[in-house]
């Protein structure tokens, strides 16, 4: 079973010669060139610099497109109408699926038509050199954004072509992703990625890398959502990436999230080494949003606010078209607005709110106890125990398409709206949370007058949607005392 150790520089010498024969665009990839070009850049767009030294939440949207000089256009006008602080490179899907064939026939449509034929920027068949010409026309720094269970070759090019961070890690990009791939098998493709982002780091090219926070997006407890990152962050710190940006996802009670922002970070730096700089990013909702766009802003709105309470270090930003799919550069660039108002309006003001830091201490509490399970199954291994531990299912994701995960957790709001755990499968929680958890949920089913099951669950993920917090029937109301 692959254990949790340093690769060594023979064997990331052969994997990526290997991996650099499999598409043309892999012969344009010289490390020690790289790293000259890495040097070369200025300060301002250097990722990690940036992030780590901001006073404020930095703001970042999700965008990308087929066509180089699109993406360009796409991300400046970002940047200058969005005032977004850090700017995405989003993969297309053939990309995440490895078909860098049927991604250059899309890109080859794309420049023919003029039409989005790939829903996203295809960076392999791009090459070094269009990444690189990506880098050097926009005046801020950028992150590859994309969910591939198997990134190597998407990292070795775009590392090489100048991009500083890259999102995603073996877990949060198998779980809520993919059945195909299993978990021990995208573990050592993503040891492959930290150890290459670890060599440029020794270097002096600070390459940060960011853990997919929201998992599948979908009412997830904030206790799952950190023990991956912390178990991401582990692994990647063991092949010596020493920039680390740890993700939540907002649940959209204010209380729990910012509960979870702040244990996030608390535990991060109490698990990660030293030597490591962490950072964390707030996700904005990654559910259902209202078809209608005023509704639509209310729940950036409240993104936002919660980010001017918790005060992560970034913040990725939604638009109010997340209904209709891929936003026009209008509507991302007014989601970023958006949020950039509150926050400066907010951020400024000392708001205390009862609740968080009892809630803080549940979210710690529960996370320690699911990272030490993963620890007792891998006999302090973290790629054994992380494994073995969603094999038993005492680590597990509600509502996972991975065959790694038993997906047996089911989560519900309480009365309050935060997020509880319904069902627990054999999720290594002690009994004395599990009985918060029910009793939280008992008093809801009390105020709604019906007894806790599935519609619970079924109802609260299309609540938001539906203009609502929680899937109360009876169209939202409370039941009359």
């Amino acid at each position: 079973m692959i254990r949790d150790e340093r690769i060594p520089a023979d064997e990331l010498q052969r994997i990526d010669e290997q991996l650099r024969s499999e598409w043309p665009t892999g012969d344009a990839v010289d490390f020690e060139e790289a790293v000259r070009y890495h040097e070369s850049l200025p300060a301002h767009k250097r990722f990690a610099e940036v992030l780590e030294t901001a006073d404020q939440p930095l703001l970042q949207p999700r965008a990308g497109v087929p066509r180089l000089g699109d993406q360009i256009e796409l991300l400046r006008y970002l940047q200058e109408e969005g005032e977004a602080d850090l700017l995405p490179t989003t993969i297309d899907s053939y990309t995440r699926d490895n078909e860098y064939g049927k991604a250059q026939e899309g890109l080859e449509n794309a420049r023919e038509s003029g039409e989005d034929t790939l829903n996203g920027f295809p960076a392999v068949n791009h090459g070094v050199d269009g990444c690189r010409e990506l880098i050097n026309a926009v005046d801020a720094p950028i992150e590859v954004r994309h969910g591939t269970p198997d990134a190597r070759l998407l990292a070795a090019i775009t590392f090489a072509g100048g991009f500083q961070s890259f999102e995603g890690g073996p877990i949060s990009y198998n779980i809520p992703y993919t059945k195909r791939h299993d978990l021990a098998t995208t573990i050592e493709h993503w040891q492959f990625v930290d150890r290459l982002a670890g060599a440029y780091t020794e270097r002096g090219v600070r390459i940060n890398r960011e853990p997919f926070g929201p998992l599948t997006g979908t009412l997830v407890p904030p206790s799952i959502a950190i023990t991956v990152m912390l178990l991401e962050g582990l692994l990647a710190a063991t092949q010596g990436v020493r920039s680390l940006t740890l993700g939540y996802g907002q649940v959209g009670n204010v209380v729990q999230d910012v509960a979870a922002l702040r244990a996030l970070r608390s535990l991060g730096e109490a698990y990660l080494p030293e030597e490591v700089r962490v950072t964390t990013v707030f996700h904005e909702w990654m559910g259902g949003f209202p078809p209608d766009e005023a509704r639509a802003s209310g729940v950036i709105g409240l993104g936002g606010i919660t980010a001017a309470i918790a005060q992560p270090d970034k913040v990725i930003t939604k638009s109010p078209q997340e209904f209709q799919g891929v936003p026009t550069k209008e509507a991302n660039a007014a989601g970023l607005r958006t949020t950039r108002q509150i926050i400066d309006m907010a951020i400024e003001q000392r708001i205390d709110i009862d609740g968080i830091e009892d809630e803080q201490a549940l979210i710690e509490r529960e996370t320690r106890q699911l990272v030490d399970s993963v620890f007792d199954h891998g006999d302090d291994d973290v790629a054994r125990g992380t494994i073995l531990a969603f094999e038993s299912g005492a680590l597990d994701v509600p509502f996972a398409p991975s065959d790694s995960a038993h997906g047996a957790v089911l989560p519900a709001r309480d009365d309050d709206g935060r997020v509880r755990i319904l069902e627990f499968g054999d999720l290594a929680l002690e009994d004395d949370v599990k009985e918060i958890h029910g009793a939280r949920l008992a008093r809801r089913a009390e105020t709604e007058g019906r007894k806790r099951s599935f519609r619970m669950v079924a109802d609260d993920v299309d609540a938001i949607s539906d203009g609502r917090l929680i899937g109360r029937p009876n169209g939202g109301e409370r039941r009359a005392d």
